[in-house]
Order: structure tokens, then sequence, then C-alpha cells
């Protein structure tokens, strides 16, 4: 069952229910910047204030009451873990227009078709006039 998490807004509960954080334990377990990055891979918005409110429902008291010291210490720590997130993803892009080596004695298949618009020799090798 979900409960209210303090400090927590409607908006922000909601979208921390959507990825699975439900109460305050719930919260603890996962940790301010895990749930703060996984709210951002969800596609969610989260502002910084956010961030702060959520340690601040860890600490129990209000986002302002944190120092400045503390808010950077938090957004150096978000930054770091989505920077190395995505830096872990590898974009393998195909490769186009590379001549693959064949073996020696590869046959490609039949003789390619000759186009309709090239004149046919005449039998015997000997152009006709």
């Amino acid at each position: 069952m979900s409960e209210k998490i303090p400090n927590i807004g409607p908006k922000t509960q909601a979208q921390l229910r959507q990825i699975g954080i439900r109460t305050h334990e719930d919260l603890a377990r996962f940790g301010v910047v895990d749930a703060f990055v996984r709210l951002k891979r969800a596609g969610f918005k989260p502002s910084l204030n956010a961030l702060y409110a959520l340690e601040g429902a860890l600490s129990n008291r209000h986002w302002t009451s944190l120092s400045v010291e503390e808010k950077q210490a938090l957004v150096s720590e978000a930054n770091a873990r989505l920077e190395a997130l995505k830096q872990s993803k590898i974009t393998v892009m195909p490769v186009r227009d590379v001549a693959v080596p064949r073996e020696e004695g590869y046959d490609d298949g039949p003789p390619a078709v000759p186009d309709p618009g090239e004149t046919a020799a005449a039998p015997g090798g000997a152009d006709a006039d």
C-alpha cells in the first residue's frame, strides 16, 4: 500500500509511485539521488526542488532548510550519475559501404543478364551488315 511521503507534493508522489517508490522506506532503500535519476530516466522532468524535497523527506525536514553545501553536493552527485549513465550508452552504428572479402573460388551466382538496351552479337561472332 502507498503512503504519503513527508515533504513530497502530489505530482512528485505520483511519479515516485510509477517508478516503484511508494513509501518512506522505499525512498531510504533507493536513496535520494537514485530516486531522482530514476525519475529522469523514466521520462519525467523533476526539478532541483524535487531533488531537495527527496533529501528533506529522507532526513525529516523541509527542503528549504538544506544548506547550500548540501544542495550543491546533491546536484553534483546527481549530475555525475546522469553523466556516467550517458557515457555508458554505446551507440553502435551499422557499417556501410564496406567490401566483404571473398574466399578464393567463391561463386557469386549466375552471370549478370545484359541490359535490354544493349545490342546482341550476331551468331558466329561477327556483326551482321
